[in-house]
């Protein structure tokens, strides 16, 4: 006998684990895990993982880099539904308001977030550039900084590819010469919060 308690997402999905997956990655758009933290973050089991993984890579709704010998995978902005979905599964920003990121100044852009972020950078990236707009390094347990990170692409009025890494993600990253992080630093950056010295040392 089938069961009836799937949640209404799971039944427009057809999965548990793919409707899991989604919400993952399109509730936090700017983010790439590796499997095994994904099983974890899901709690679901590695093949389930892996086999949805590469159904939804293979629509082209996520994408996939390789870092330092993983597989990352998340959400690919370039996909026609990235926004839909992206509208879908995200949470409201009701703790950050617009007016906070209305000023000219970082300073006050980044004032609501500023004890949770230890770095950002900011870069010039054109359209159809590859690369990321925006580099975020803190703690986004809270998901505060995902939250902000919305607000701030509301404010730009386009889509913002930008990425969260833990301030010891991204120190191990720039100390064996990672390459997503050469790359970030090699474009051109138009701002750099850097209040612990981990970015420019």
């Amino acid at each position: 006998m089938s069961k009836e308690n799937n949640t209404p997402t799971e039944k427009i999905f057809g999965s548990k684990t793919r409707a899991k997956l989604l919400k993952l990655f399109f509730e936090n758009p700017g983010k790439s895990y590796y499997v095994r933290e994904i099983t974890r973050v899901i709690e679901e089991q590695i093949n389930s993982v892996r086999r949805e993984l590469m159904n939804l890579e293979s629509i082209g709704v996520i994408r996939n880099e390789t870092f330092d010998n993983k597989v990352y995978y998340s959400a690919n902005p370039k996909h026609p539904y990235f926004k839909p979905l992206v509208e879908m599964f995200s949470k409201k920003v009701d703790t950050l308001k617009d007016k906070d990121v209305r000023e000219s100044s970082w300073d006050e852009i980044i004032r609501p977030v500023k004890k949770y972020l230890k770095g950002l950078i900011l870069t010039n990236r054109l359209p159809g550039q590859d690369g990321i707009d925006l580099l975020i390094i803190g703690d986004d347990r809270t998901k505060k900084l995902s939250r902000w990170a919305e607000v701030v692409e509301k404010k730009q009025g386009k889509p913002l590819n930008y990425v969260i890494l833990s301030k010891d993600d991204f120190i191990y990253r720039k100390s064996v010469r990672d390459r997503f992080v050469l790359d970030v630093l090699e474009m051109e950056i138009t701002e750099i919060i850097d209040p612990e010295k981990i970015i420019k040392e």
